[in-house]
């Protein structure tokens, strides 16, 4: 996938997967042992790892909204960049607003994300969770 064009497409279905509150809708995006991590934490190999990921940001915040901002190109990775917004009312949730912006570094096998290394402002989300976006 080294046209723009396609890669902007995959970028846009990858958003509105997470949108779908369906896991598997994500973790379908990836190779079959493709694999996500989180602010250099381990990473989850496989789409069952990978739509558990999904699963617990989809339970905290269950009116997430994931929107792409834009897509750079690396040497050796494409940049998604992403903003999550959502209210986190799942299961012991705080009931604040929250609007986090990151990036993952994808790395494109076969059509399919074959690695992404996820990267977030962890302390500015902890502190929106607790406070709220306002």
């Amino acid at each position: 996938m080294n046209d723009l064009g396609e890669l902007t497409k995959f970028a846009m279905r990858y958003a509105e997967a997470w949108c779908s509150r369906n896991p598997e809708s994500v973790a379908a995006l990836f190779a079959e042992n493709g694999s996500l991590s989180v602010n250099d934490g381990p990473p989850a190999v496989g789409r069952a790892a990978i739509a558990q990921i999904a699963r617990g940001f989809m339970r905290d915040f269950p009116d997430v909204i994931v929107t792409f901002d834009k897509l750079e190109r690396q040497s050796n990775a494409t940049a998604f960049h992403w903003t999550l917004t959502g209210t986190n009312t799942g299961p012991g949730g705080t009931g604040k607003r929250v609007r986090i912006s990151g990036y993952e570094l994808w790395k494109i096998d076969n059509g399919l994300i074959a690695e992404s290394k996820g990267y977030f402002d962890s302390t500015e989300y902890e502190r929106q969770l607790r406070e709220g976006v306002d």
